[in-house]
């Protein structure tokens, strides 16, 4: 526990965003499949229904909203972390050095395929490189334990 509270302390010093403009969503319930709430073996993630007499893609009064391009978020603003950084997967400590002059934009996520012992130097060179990672403190706790 101990070199985790100082990794937390570390990162104090890491790099603010750029800018950090108000993330305005206009929905943020997920969209539903039609009558995924009456059986089971429909699933709820979307699908767009097609059917002749379908009265949600007939967009029927009282019927779910069906997802359409006017949902979308602002251009600006997608893809955009509360923090007020992109993500960027980094892989291995290499991937790093793309990062190097967009500190300020892009914050590092390491993949989750990425053995502690690997995430261990990726996170040691984003400190002295002054890249933000986001779950630098995975699969920590294992190591610890050996």
């Amino acid at each position: 526990r101990s070199s985790l509270s100082v990794q937390t302390g570390d990162t104090g010093k890491m790099p603010a965003p750029l800018s950090r403009p108000a993330i305005v969503k206009k929905r943020t319930a997920k969209f539903k499949r039609h009558q995924s709430d009456r059986f089971d073996r429909v699933g709820e993630s979307w699908r767009k229904p097609r059917g002749i007499d379908g009265p949600v893609r007939r967009r029927f009064r009282g019927q779910i909203p069906m997802a359409k391009i006017g949902y979308g978020s602002n251009k600006k603003t997608r893809n955009l972390l509360p923090s007020g950084f992109y993500k960027f997967t980094v892989n291995n400590v290499q991937d790093l050095d793309m990062l190097l002059m967009h500190n300020r934009k892009y914050a590092a996520e390491i993949a989750h395929n990425v053995s502690a012992q690997k995430r261990k130097a990726i996170v040691e060179r984003a400190q002295q490189l002054d890249i933000k990672v986001l779950n630098g403190a995975a699969k920590l706790k294992a190591e610890e334990n050996e």
